[in-house]
């Protein structure tokens, strides 16, 4: 496959995949960008994402992550899921912030693959780190089988 081609398959899956990704839609988040083992997406920091000391609750922040890690790992339309994540919060998001995730992949063997995500805020500002181990499971991202276990 070309160059091109990956590009596009990547893109086509991210599409696919996002579209029917529900939860990512009603949290507002977007995707900017995917490659082969590449995601961007952003979301803006809404009232309703706000914890009782007034900043973003962290599990909103770990969703957006997560996201770009989804999208990342099923851009070879190979369907994967999480096996384990983890996430180091360095630094608060606020009302208002627009977070961006970056997930690049940074291995890719056998059935699992690793992955890092950097969460910054529209000012650069890092948020969070987050890394994801995938497993690939039966089917392909643009023809879906039955929901996976």
């Amino acid at each position: 496959m070309t160059e091109q081609e990956q590009m596009e398959q990547a893109r086509r899956c991210a599409q696919s995949l996002f579209q029917r990704d529900r939860a990512s839609n009603e949290l507002g988040m977007r995707l900017l960008s995917v490659a082969p083992g590449m995601a961007r997406l952003g979301m803006s920091v809404r009232p309703e994402m706000l914890q009782g000391h007034g900043t973003c609750h962290g599990g909103f922040i770990f969703s957006l992550a997560d996201s770009a890690f989804a999208v990342a790992c099923n851009s070879y339309d190979q369907a994967c899921v999480a096996m384990g994540c983890n996430i180091e919060y360095i630094a608060p998001a606020h009302l208002g912030d627009t977070l961006t995730a970056d997930c690049h992949e940074q291995s890719r063997r056998g059935r699992t693959g690793h992955y890092s995500v950097r969460i910054e805020n529209q000012q650069g500002q890092l948020i969070a780190l987050f890394q994801g181990k995938s497993y690939k499971v039966r089917g392909q991202v643009l023809t879906p089988e039955t929901p996976h276990e």
